[in-house]
């Protein structure tokens, strides 16, 4: 029987490593073109290697858009996101999942749907009580409506995996004399803390790559993030082909710094989620 495991073991070996392949080759060609003169592009193609390094499309790219302050707005804005939704989602499920809350079912439900509506059908009135308020094209109301958005979906998730929380471990702690506050910070959060970063890493990236509400939410060209930079530049076309795959190469760039930064702890965190 081992004998017979070992072929199908090196088919999906290769299928992996065909799918490896597949996933990686558009990254490779946006890298080589954005090394890559106008002329030697429109010469020799997009898929040729280039001959040499290019590097003038990049800066070129970096000095129009004034690329280090959307990173920096990015990061911003994205790091806060993540850090606070996991924050309140945290709260949110520690009370629904181990404080039983009545009616929990039906807030479960609506913290799913409002994860679910379209930023299409929440534009306007956001768009509207931000100008209300005076947040209107700044960093600060972004950051507060995603973390409202990445909230709900991370309430609900956590609320079902506290829901699951082994209750002799809680009721051992409370007979030792800890409080609530306390029964959260020194139990709960140090065995969900796989989860937490999971929900940390998902946060940071899905807020990264936003586009539609920061578009309309940040017009100031001090305020916006790299999607928006990136998409209403080339809607400008302003670009040669060299100067949008360099464009292409630098927004996704810090998303893949990122998530390898936090591969351990993803890889982790999804060990647990299976392992329990």
């Amino acid at each position: 029987m081992a004998r017979r495991r070992e072929p199908a073991k090196y088919l999906v070996l290769l299928a992996l490593v065909v799918l490896a392949l597949m996933m990686l080759f558009p990254f490779v060609v946006v890298a080589f073109n954005a090394l890559k003169s106008p002329s030697e592009y429109a010469s020799n193609g997009p898929l040729a290697l280039p001959e040499g390094v290019y590097l003038q499309g990049i800066i070129d790219f970096w000095n129009r858009v004034d690329f280090g302050q959307k990173l920096l707005n990015s990061i911003v804005i994205s790091g806060s996101v993540a850090v606070l939704a996991v924050l309140v989602s945290l709260f949110n499920a520690y009370a629904l999942g181990i404080g039983r809350v009545r009616g929990r079912l039906w807030v479960l439900v609506l913290f799913l749907l409002a994860f679910t509506l379209p930023q299409e059908a929440l534009v306007y009135p956001l768009y509207y009580l931000s100008k209300q308020v005076g947040l209107y094209d700044t960093r600060l109301a972004v950051i507060i409506i995603f973390t409202v958005i990445q909230t709900a979906f991370g309430t609900y998730l956590l609320s079902s995996v506290l829901s699951s929380f082994p209750p002799e471990i809680l009721e051992a702690a409370r007979m030792d004399g800890a409080s609530r506050w306390q029964v959260l910070w020194r139990v709960v959060v140090p065995l969900s803390r796989p989860t937490l970063a999971v929900l940390l890493v998902f946060f940071f990236i899905w807020t990264w790559n936003e586009f539609f509400l920061p578009l309309v939410f940040l017009i100031s060209n001090d305020n916006q993030t790299v999607p928006v930079a990136l998409g209403v530049l080339q809607g400008q076309r302003l670009m040669d082909a060299t100067m949008s795959n360099a464009s292409a190469l630098l927004g996704i760039i810090p998303a893949i710094v990122f998530f390898l930064i936090f591969q351990r702890t993803l890889t982790r965190g999804i060990t647990v989620g299976a392992t329990k």
